[in-house]
C-alpha cells in the first residue's frame, strides 16, 4: 500500500509537471495571459491575507518561545542534535536564503533609496526608507513562515513519529486515515509544486544574474543557449550533492558556500564606507522593529507599490516554505523548541540584516549616475557598484562563484525535499526520484524563462503561495491543538488515574492526551 502511494505522488508529479513544462513552453502568449490574469486577481481581492498570514508566523513563533511547551525536545527526550551548531546554521542559510540574497543585496536597497515611496529620492529620509524596507523583506518575518512550518512537521515527525510530510501536520484536524488518505495526497502533490514554484524563482533569477556577471566581466553573451547552459552544468552538480546525501554532500556544500558568503561579505566591508554601513545598520534596524508588525499592514495604504514588492516577497517566502521547513526539520532533531526558535529565526534573519545594510551602504556611496545606471538592469547591479571599489573585479568574481554555490545549495536540498515528499516522507529516498525530480525543476526553469524571463517566475511563485498559504494558516491551528492535547511539558510526571490498558501504553510512551482519555497529569516538583 505504501508504495502505491509513493507511486501515485511520484507519477502524478511528474505528469503534471510535464503538462506544465509543454504549455509554457509551446504556447507562451496563453500561459503568460492566465498567469497574469489569476496574479492581479490575488493582488486586488487576497493581498490582505498574504499580510496578515506573515504576522501570524511571527506572532506564533514568540507565544511558543515563552510558552510552557518551549522546553520540549524535537525527538526523544534523550535525544541530541544531530549537526553542530555551524553546519546547522549553514545549512539553514544556504536552504533558506539562496541566491536572492546576491540578487537583491545592492539593487533593493538602491532601488527604493533612489525611488522611496511618497518622498525624495536620495535624500536622508529615503536612506531610512531603504533599509526599513529591506529588512522588513529579508528579516524576521521570512524566517517566522520558515520556523512555523518546520518546528511542526520536526515535531510531528521525530517526536511523533509521523511521516516528514505536510499532510501528517494536519492529522490533529482532519485524522491519520484522512491525512494518509485522498486529501493528504492532494496536499502532498500540492506542496510539491508549491516548492517547484519557490525553487525556479531563485534558480531563474540565479541564471540570470549569472549570466549578466560574466557578460559584464568576462564578455559572455546573454542568451537562452548559454542560460541553459549554466542550468544544465549546475544541474549536474546538485544532483551528484543530493545523491551523496544531507550528511556529506548538502552539509559539506553548505559549510562551503557559507565560508564563500562571509568572504565576500568582510571583503565588502573592507572596502566599503565602515562607519556608515555600522551607522545605517544601527539605524536601519531601530526603524525595523519600531514598526515591525505595522508594516506588513501597510499594504491596505499604499497598494500599488506594496503589491509590488511586499506582496511578492510574501508569496516568495511562503512558497518556497515547504522545502525549506522540511530540509530544516530533517537537520534539526534533538533540539528544544526553544532552542529552535532562536537559532532558525534570529540568527540567519540577523546575517541577512548585516548583509543588506554593507551591500546597500556600498551601493549608495556611489555618484548618483552610477547608481542610476545600476538599477537599470538589476542582474547587474551587483557588478556595476562594485566596479566603483577597490579590488571590485575580485569581489565581482566572488559573487558569481557564490552564485554558483548558493545555486548548487538550494537545488540540491530542494531535491531532496522533494524526493522525501514522493516516497511518503522516506527520509532515505531513492536516487533514481532525486534524478527526476532534480531534472523536472531544471526544465521548469527553463520553460519559465523562455516563456516571460523573470517576471513570469515571480508571477507564478506568488500565484502557488496562496494555496500553500491556506494549508499553513491549518498548520498552525493544528500543531496548537496537538501541543495542548497532548499536554506534553518538560520534567517528570505522575498518573493519578488511569481508565484504560490503552492510556497506560500511552503514558509509558511518553504521550499525554487528556481530552481523549480523561487522564489527570500532575507535574512533580524535582
Amino acid at each position: 500500500m505504501k508504495e502505491r502511494n509513493d507511486n501515485f505522488i511520484f507519477k502524478s508529479s511528474i505528469i503534471i509537471s510535464l503538462c506544465i513544462f509543454i504549455w509554457a513552453l509551446f504556447f507562451k502568449k496563453s500561459f503568460s495571459i492566465i498567469i497574469n490574469n489569476a496574479l492581479e486577481m490575488i493582488s486586488n481581492n487576497v493581498s490582505w491575507f498574504y499580510s496578515g498570514l506573515m504576522i501570524s508566523f511571527f506572532i506564533f513563533c514568540i507565544w511558543l518561545f515563552f510558552s510552557k511547551f518551549r522546553n520540549i525536545k524535537l525527538g526523544d527526550d534523550d535525544s541530541k542534535p544531530e549537526f553542530c551548531n555551524i553546519s546547522w546554521f549553514s545549512m539553514l542559510f544556504s536552504a533558506g536564503i539562496g541566491i536572492g540574497l546576491v540578487f537583491w543585496g545592492v539593487s533593493e536597497p538602491l532601488m527604493h533609496y533612489l525611488h522611496p515611496l511618497g518622498m525624495q529620492g536620495g535624500t536622508e529620509s529615503a536612506k531610512a526608507f531603504a533599509f526599513k524596507k529591506s529588512f522588513l523583506h529579508w528579516g524576521i518575518s521570512a524566517w517566522a513562515c520558515y520556523s512555523v512550518l518546520a518546528l511542526a512537521i520536526a515535531y510531528m515527525h521525530f517526536r511523533k513519529k509521523k511521516p516528514a510530510l505536510i499532510s501528517s501536520l494536519l492529522i490533529p484536524l482532519i485524522g491519520e486515515k484522512r491525512a494518509k488518505g485522498t486529501i493528504g495526497k492532494i496536499v502532498d502533490i500540492l506542496t510539491i509544486f508549491a516548492t517547484i514554484s519557490g525553487i525556479v524563482t531563485s534558480l531563474g533569477m540565479g541564471t540570470l544574474q549569472i549570466n549578466s556577471g560574466l557578460n559584464y566581466l568576462l564578455g559572455v553573451p546573454e542568451t537562452k543557449i548559454i542560460q541553459i547552459t549554466i542550468i544544465s552544468i549546475i544541474t549536474i552538480l546538485f544532483l551528484i550533492s543530493a545523491c551523496t546525501g544531507v550528511k556529506k554532500g548538502i552539509k559539506y556544500l553548505s559549510n562551503l558556500n557559507m565560508f564563500f558568503a562571509v568572504l565576500l561579505l568582510v571583503a565588502a566591508i573592507i572596502v566599503g564606507p565602515f562607519k556608515q554601513i555600522i551607522t545605517n545598520l544601527g539605524s536601519g534596524m531601530f526603524n525595523y522593529f519600531l514598526a515591525l508588525i505595522g508594516e506588513n499592514n501597510n499594504i491596505f495604504l499604499n497598494g500599488a507599490w506594496y503589491k509590488q514588492w511586499t506582496l511578492f516577497y510574501w508569496g516568495w517566502w511562503i512558497a518556497w516554505a515547504p522545502f525549506v521547513a522540511i530540509f530544516i526539520a530533517r537537520v534539526s532533531k534533538g533540539r528544544t523548541i526553544k532552542e529552535f526558535i532562536a537559532g532558525v529565526l534570529c540568527v540567519p534573519a540577523g546575517f541577512c540584516l548585516v548583509w543588506f545594510a554593507v551591500f546597500g551602504t556600498i551601493g549608495m556611496n556611489v555618484s548618483s549616475g552610477v547608481a542610476n545606471l545600476a538599477i537599470q538592469k538589476i542582474e547587474t547591479a551587483f557588478f556595476v557598484i562594485f566596479n566603483e571599489y577597490p579590488m571590485g573585479f575580485a569581489i565581482s568574481i566572488l559573487a558569481v562563484i557564490l552564485l554558483f554555490t548558493f545555486f548548487v545549495t538550494s537545488a540540491d536540498s530542494a531535491t531532496y525535499v522533494l524526493a522525501v515528499i514522493a516516497s511518503n516522507g522516506d527520509n532515505n529516498p531513492s536516487k533514481i526520484r532525486k534524478i527526476i525530480l532534480g531534472i523536472i525543476q531544471s526544465i521548469l526553469t527553463i520553460a519559465l524563462l523562455f516563456a516571460g524571463g523573470l517576471q513570469m517566475v515571480q508571477n507564478a511563485s506568488i500565484l502557488m503561495a496562496l494555496p500553500f498559504g491556506i494549508i499553513m494558516l491549518l498548520t498552525m491551528i493544528a500543531f496548537r491543538k496537538e501541543l495542548i492535547d497532548s499536554e506534553v511539558v518538560e520534567g517528570k510526571f505522575e498518573l493519578q488515574k488511569v481508565n484504560n490498558k490503552s492510556t497506560r501504553q500511552k503514558y509509558r510512551e511518553g504521550v499525554y492526551n487528556i481530552k481523549s482519555t480523561q487522564t489527570r497529569i500532575r507535574k512533580i516538583e524535582s
